[in-house]
């Protein structure tokens, strides 16, 4: 106990959580989505576990506040601070500029708690899109037209690992087939 303010943790250990209140659980929820644009979902998970920690520590119920987080996360989608289609377009943008599959994207969007109509709606895509998509992947990865290596013998290997990264046979092939045009 360096300064005079209390208990400290350890080196390597989190300092104990505060006790929980719907006021402390506002200003988290406030201050997360300060940093972070998260799906209604996403927000309510992370209250939870702040909700969870902290009631194990103190020995609360955290089914008291259950009700409490609900409707934090409802009067954020409410005021607008959190919305999920928004949040979901911009993920989807983002990951396909990265090269990444509809699949792919698909699951992230899912893996975040988008609802499942809405990753629908969002991930919809052209051939042309999936297309670029591949190629920024295969370059990225170095593959194909990208590759430093023989190219003919490691043909088999590049269309593998795009077709695991989501992407479909024929896509795969286009793409590691390509002289590198379109990208």
């Amino acid at each position: 106990m360096a300064s005079g303010r209390g208990k400290e943790a350890a080196p390597g250990e989190r300092p104990a959580p505060k006790r929980i209140t719907a006021d402390y659980l506002r200003r988290a929820a406030l201050h997360y989505l300060e940093r972070y644009s998260v799906p209604a979902v996403q927000l309510q998970r992370v209250l939870l576990r702040k909700v969870e920690r902290s009631c194990r520590h103190h020995g609360q119920d955290p089914q008291a506040f259950r009700t409490a987080v609900e409707e934090i996360v409802r009067s954020c989608v409410v005021s607008g601070l959190v919305d999920d289609r928004r949040f979901a377009e911009a993920r989807a943008q983002s990951l396909r500029r990265k090269g990444r599959s509809a699949r792919a994207v698909a699951a992230g969007l899912a893996t975040k708690g988008v609802e499942r109509g809405l990753v629908a709606e969002v991930v919809a895509t052209d051939e042309e899109t999936e297309l670029d998509a591949a190629r920024i992947a295969a370059r990225r990865k170095r593959l194909g037209p990208w590759s430093r290596g023989d190219r003919v013998a490691q043909r088999q290997k590049h269309i593998a690992a795009l077709a695991r990264a989501g992407f479909s046979l024929a896509i795969a092939r286009a793409v590691i087939d390509d002289a590198g045009e379109g990208g």
